[in-house]
């Protein structure tokens, strides 16, 4: 099992910018594939974006796609969101989740992951 811990959320204005950072422990981090997701008010649980192994193939949902990116360090077994432009809709506890599969799998009940952080809290004031 991977412990994962998000922090970085927040309150911001429409339009700006936040950048989630989620560590990971508990298992060799370079051979995880890794991912965020959100859920909103009222809403289910949605896929954000994801992260290969080595980094070497990244997939977003169309809601963000050209808005986020997600990134990883490896030496700081660390995976980041990079989130502009941010839309109220946007609202929304955010979550880390690892696959100990190397990769993500879009035909995969949550794309394949495995472990969860317990989320944090981005808030998009209009």
């Amino acid at each position: 099992q991977v412990q994962l811990v998000e922090s970085g959320g927040g309150l911001v204005q429409a339009g700006g910018s936040l950048r989630l950072s989620c560590v990971a422990s508990g298992r060799t981090f370079s051979t995880l594939g890794l991912g965020w997701f959100r859920q909103a008010p009222g809403k289910e649980r949605e896929f954000v974006a994801a992260i290969s192994w080595s980094a070497g193939n990244k997939y977003y949902a169309d809601p963000v796609n050209g808005r986020f990116t997600i990134s990883r360090d490896n030496a700081k077994n660390t995976v980041y969101l990079q989130m502009n432009s941010l839309k109220p809709d946007d609202t929304a506890v955010y979550y880390c989740a690892a696959s100990s599969k190397r990769s993500y799998y879009p035909g995969a009940v949550d794309y394949g992951m495995d472990s969860w952080g317990k989320g944090t809290l981005v808030t998009v004031s209009s």
